[in-house]
């Protein structure tokens, strides 16, 4: 994205061929660079490699009021691949779907269920979707 990709619009998600995303931009996410950062923070132990994607800071409040359920997510670490995501909802999708599939991944957590996310996420950066 711009330097002041969200001065005029706010908070907002990307979408596909979004004016403010830059080509080296478009070709970071499209090859999952731009998780690199992220990676370095599982390294930390802020995050975890796999669970509910974190939300931007600036639509929490708004999600935690109108969506029920939202906050049930927070009870485990942010992951940089989940459920949802391994299932097609990446984006701009429907929040309310995002959050059921995030809640069932915090109610049914195993071991097996996070090799599971992480080969369907390999599989998916193989092919370079997005």
């Amino acid at each position: 994205m711009r330097a002041d990709a969200e001065e005029r619009v706010g908070h907002v998600w990307a979408e596909a061929d979004d004016p403010r995303q830059t080509s080296l931009g478009k070709f970071l996410r499209r090859w999952s660079l731009d998780e690199l950062p992220q990676f370095f923070n599982v390294l930390k132990g802020d995050m975890s490699l796999v669970g509910p994607r974190p939300e931007m800071s600036g639509l929490i409040d708004t999600f935690s009021e109108s969506i029920p359920h939202y906050l049930a997510r927070q009870r485990v670490k942010s992951g940089m691949t989940g459920w949802a995501q391994v299932n097609g909802l990446r984006g701009n999708t429907s929040l309310e779907e995002r959050i059921s599939y995030d809640r069932h991944y915090v109610e049914n957590w195993s071991l097996v269920l996070d090799i599971k996310i992480i080969l369907k996420t390999l599989w998916a950066i193989k092919k370079g979707s997005r």
